[in-house]
Formats: structure tokens, C-alpha cells, sequence
């Protein structure tokens, strides 16, 4: 077990978009954290998040399979772990593993963006942001469910959800968007570190969308962080491309890649 320094951070400054999430998690307890403060970071939290792994823009043969094989070594290989990292890296992952036995491929590709000017939306909609606060936990448990469900990662138990919807709700930095009838019918928090601020957990129920909800809750959302202080920045998948047109609009440019790899 390795901790994490300022050369670590340091190694992170050109990809502080794409890694904004392992620059915020290798400060806290992890189950497993990797360095040698020159050429890669693995980075694991705990079940039921992926690995992190950093590694440097064109890294040699030699870098990559020694990530492939500290993780290999580790006991990540094992089918029940995912893999967040840059695009050779996964490549070399995949086919490295067929050597091994283990079939990897390419499960979500990632867009890494940012919002130095947000643009308000042209596409205005009814309805207004609400800041959630003790009385909406079950509310936002029932949002946490559906969400994950859909998305397919980071899935936990009722219980689970409860305490991440108690923690977010006590952070001030929790939103719906409640429509005219009152509904709540979008969701949405920003998570500040640094001088970034990721904006995420967003989703639209299903009845409610193609409304411009969601493109007005993320654009309000984005306006509190830059008040703020912070850069707004966000991860999407880069398949959905009618979400990643909308965060285009509100003014989200394109900083980064990467991907999410696994069984």
C-alpha cells in the first residue's frame, strides 16, 4: 500500500479532466492504492466503483505491462473489477489479457468536458430548481435506484443509496428540478475539489423528458459552481450524443477521452 504526495497530484495536472475523479479519490481510504510518483497510479476504492489507472500520454510497452501486470497481480483480473483509463492503455489491457485467458472489452467510452462560459438555454421549460433538502431523502433514494439501474454501474443495495442520498443532501450542493404541478422530474449535484467542480448524478425520468428539464437543471447547477469559484466540469458517455449535444449547448467543451473496460 502506497500513499499519494504532491508528485502524484502533480502527475495528474494535464489530465485534470479526465482523472478529476482519481485526483479526488486517492486522498481518501482506498482499498488499494499504487504508485511509483513517476509513471502510473492504480487506484481502487472499494466495491462497487472501478479501478483507476494512470498512466502517461504514450506510455511505453514496458509501462503498460507493468500496470497490466500489478493489476493482474493484485487480484483485479478477476472478473468483478472495472477499469477506468486512457484509450492504449485499455487496448493494451484487452490484448494482454487474451494471453491470460480473460476476455476484456471496451464497456462505456467517456467524454471528459468543461464550462468556462456557460450559455443559458434557449430551450426554456416550466418549473424550477429546488435545493433538496432532509424531508426529500426517500425521494432521492428512488432516484438513486432507477438511475444506476439504467446507467448499469455503481449499483448498491436500498441501504446503500440511503446513505449516499443522506451524505449528498447534507453537502447544500443536491437539486431537483420540481416541473409546475410540483414533480420532482430531474436530478442533479456538483461535487467541488479543488478548483473544479464535477457536475453529475444527473438524470431525467423517463416521463419527463425531451422537456429541456435537464438542460435547464445542469445549466442553473453549472451557474451556482462558477459563482462559486469553480471550474464546472463533467463526465458523459460518449455514445449518448442528444445528452452530450445538450451539454454542448450550455456551453461543456471537450477536454478529454477515456474509457471504461471489464468482463
Amino acid at each position: 500500500m502506497n500513499f499519494a504526495d504532491e508528485r502524484d497530484l502533480k502527475l495528474l495536472d494535464n489530465d485534470r479532466y479526465t482523472f478529476f475523479v482519481l485526483r479526488r479519490i486517492m486522498g481518501s481510504d482506498c482499498e488499494l492504492f499504487i504508485t511509483d510518483h513517476e509513471k502510473i497510479i492504480i487506484c481502487y476504492s472499494s466495491e462497487p466503483f472501478p479501478v483507476w489507472i494512470w498512466t502517461r500520454d504514450n506510455a511505453s510497452e514496458t509501462e503498460m505491462e507493468d500496470a497490466y501486470l500489478k493489476a493482474y497481480d493484485n487480484g483485479l483480473l478477476d472478473g468483478k473489477h472495472k477499469f477506468n483509463l486512457k484509450y492504449d492503455l485499455a487496448q493494451y489491457f484487452i490484448k494482454r489479457a487474451k494471453k491470460d485467458g480473460i476476455s476484456l472489452k471496451i464497456l462505456i467510452n467517456m467524454y471528459a468536458y468543461d464550462n468556462p462560459d456557460p450559455i443559458a438555454p434557449s430551450d426554456k421549460c416550466d418549473g424550477k430548481l429546488y435545493k433538496c433538502d432532509k424531508k426529500d431523502v426517500e425521494e432521492l433514494v428512488r432516484f438513486l435506484e432507477v438511475f444506476h439501474k439504467e446507467i448499469g454501474i455503481d449499483q448498491k443495495d436500498t441501504e446503500g443509496y440511503r446513505k449516499d442520498a443522506k451524505a449528498f443532501i447534507d453537502t447544500g450542493r443536491m437539486f431537483f428540478w420540481k416541473d409546475e404541478s410540483g414533480n420532482n422530474v430531474a436530478s442533479c449535484k456538483y461535487a467541488p475539489d479543488g478548483d473544479m467542480a464535477s457536475i453529475n448524478l444527473v438524470y431525467t425520468r423517463e416521463e419527463y423528458r425531451r422537456k429541456h428539464y435537464a438542460e435547464n437543471l445542469v445549466y442553473q447547477v453549472t451557474m451556482i459552481a462558477k459563482n462559486e469559484g469553480y471550474m464546472p466540469m463533467l463526465y458523459t458517455d460518449a455514445d449518448y450524443i442528444a445528452s452530450n449535444a445538450c451539454y454542448e449547448k450550455i456551453g461543456y467543451v471537450l477536454r478529454g477521452k477515456l474509457c471504461t473496460i471489464g468482463i
